[in-house]
């Protein structure tokens, strides 16, 4: 990993680390599937802190993710596994699932959604 994208992973780790800072942004994807059910913060996956570093067709043709909003069905055993996220969160590329708080980190009680005021109805209807 070069020295530049290394550094923006740690500022983002960083950033997601602060206490009271990781709330959802503008573009992010507020994913709360299961969290509250399961006793854990949703998930806060930046969407477009990953798309500015990688090709659409990477997370959905390479790594399986749907184009529609709500449509994955991602458990954290499939992330342990190796599939999804875990492709690269697996302590080699990215930072590894045992690491909860840095994608857990949303606020309970919100609901799935992209914030910022784009949904999506699927692909070309952004």
């Amino acid at each position: 990993m070069n020295a530049r994208r290394l550094a923006a992973c740690a500022a983002l780790a960083a950033a997601l680390a602060a206490p009271g800072s990781p709330r959802a942004e503008y573009a992010d994807v507020l994913i709360n599937k299961r969290s509250d059910a399961a006793g854990v913060r949703p998930v806060v996956f930046p969407h477009w802190f990953h798309r500015i570093r990688f090709q659409c067709r990477v997370c959905h043709n390479e790594l399986g993710f749907k184009m529609r909003a709500g449509s994955n069905d991602v458990l954290m055993a499939d992330i342990a596994d190796g599939k999804f996220c875990g492709m690269c969160h697996n302590d080699e590329i990215a930072w590894g699932a045992e690491n909860c708080d840095l994608c857990h980190s949303g606020k309970p009680g919100l609901p799935s959604r992209i914030y910022g005021g784009h949904q999506t109805g699927g692909p070309g209807r952004w």
